[in-house]
């Protein structure tokens, strides 16, 4: 039986996870998921690609969703309380992708915070309540700013499969980290499990899978140091998980059918199988 081993939040889009042993499952995935975004003076959004610095900030929502908090090394730790957007707040215009969205602009306490951390002037924004996206997908959903479907799942097994592959190369291992999941399950022994797995049911929640999680070079940032770090994953996921919609695949996307809380030590259970 395969089971839940840890579930993380991303508050802050590109910036360090929070693990927690329960968390509530929203329509737009684990509670705060990228509910936050850091822009540029022009408002399209930064992430790890470009500001690999992202990843040693580290934010958490207080349990009121009231506040949040940012630390980082080096600087002392900003808590501010949170502008939800409510009732006739502005809001500003961002970029996610060539995409346009409108989001609720977090303060100044926030930005001049981010930009000394960044070295680069950078605002912090968040959905706004009337934010509508909708991610696409053999099952569509919705999300905050992730870059796709809401819950990304990757199982131990294809961990370690990846993993004996780049020892066998002579090149040390990457820790799970790297790849940013939601949930990470145990009790599969075969690699990509996930791919395959077309609804699911953990804790009070069902998920409906939308797509394969196609790789970028977010995987070849030290998520510890805020460094690029390659040429692994990237390098020996090209040998083996190429995909016809281009890059490598690793780890599967999922939209949320149901809502409830989930937990470490939930039963995850495929419901539906795919064949491929």
């Amino acid at each position: 039986m395969a089971t839940v081993v840890e579930l993380i939040s991303y508050p802050v889009k590109g910036c360090a996870g929070t693990p927690a042993a329960s968390a509530q499952l929203t329509r737009a995935g684990l509670a705060h998921d990228r509910s936050f975004m850091v822009v540029g003076e022009d408002g399209v959004f930064r992430s790890q690609r470009t500001a690999p610095a992202l990843a040693v900030i580290r934010p958490e929502v207080d349990p009121q969703g009231t506040e949040l908090t940012l630390s980082a090394p080096g600087i002392a730790p900003l808590t501010y309380e949170i502008a939800h957007g409510a009732g006739s707040a502005a809001r500003s215009d961002v970029e996610m992708f060539g995409a346009p969205y409108r989001a609720v602009d977090q303060g100044e306490a926030a930005a001049r915070w981010l930009s000394e951390v960044l070295g680069t002037p950078s605002r912090l924004v968040r959905v706004p309540p009337e934010h509508d996206r909708i991610t696409d997908g053999l099952t569509p959903g919705t999300s905050g700013f992730a870059d796709s479907s809401p819950v990304h799942v990757l199982s131990l097994a294809s961990l370690a499969d990846l993993n004996a592959r780049i020892t066998a190369a002579g090149r040390a291992p990457v820790p799970m980290e790297r790849f940013r999941p939601n949930i990470v399950v145990d009790g599969w022994h075969e690699p990509q499990t996930e791919d395959r797995a077309r609804r699911i049911t953990v804790g009070d929640g069902e998920l409906g899978y939308a797509k394969l999680a196609v790789r970028c070079a977010v995987t070849l940032v030290d998520q510890r140091t805020g460094t690029k770090a390659g040429p692994e994953p990237l390098r020996t996921l090209a040998s083996y998980r190429r995909v016809p919609e281009g890059g490598v695949a690793f780890g599967a996307k999922f939209s949320v059918l149901r809502t409830g809380k989930l937990a470490v030590g939930d039963a995850f259970n495929v419901t539906a199988w795919g064949t491929d």
